[in-house]
């Protein structure tokens, strides 16, 4: 199983309806809004490595009013 921890800026006052976007996605299997630099945390599971980089590259990163991810990978094993 690969997984990713996916930390969002968005626009101002889009965290609640990205927050709810994100939530239907699948493969993402938890999101947080968060104080500090980023906004929302989220955190997606797929089978391989190449369907979570598809589902970040065009699922993730083209909604409406994400300014900028930074994507922090699992490694396998090391739980």
């Amino acid at each position: 199983m690969a997984t990713a921890y996916v930390l969002i800026n968005c626009e101002l006052g889009s965290e609640e309806s990205i927050i709810r976007e994100l939530k239907n996605l699948d493969g993402v299997i938890e999101v947080h809004g968060t104080f500090g630099a980023y906004d929302i945390l989220a955190k997606i599971e797929s089978t391989t490595v190449d369907v979570l980089r598809e589902t970040i590259t065009w699922k993730i990163r083209k909604i409406d009013q994400i300014r900028s991810t930074l994507t922090l990978m699992g490694i396998d094993g090391q739980t």
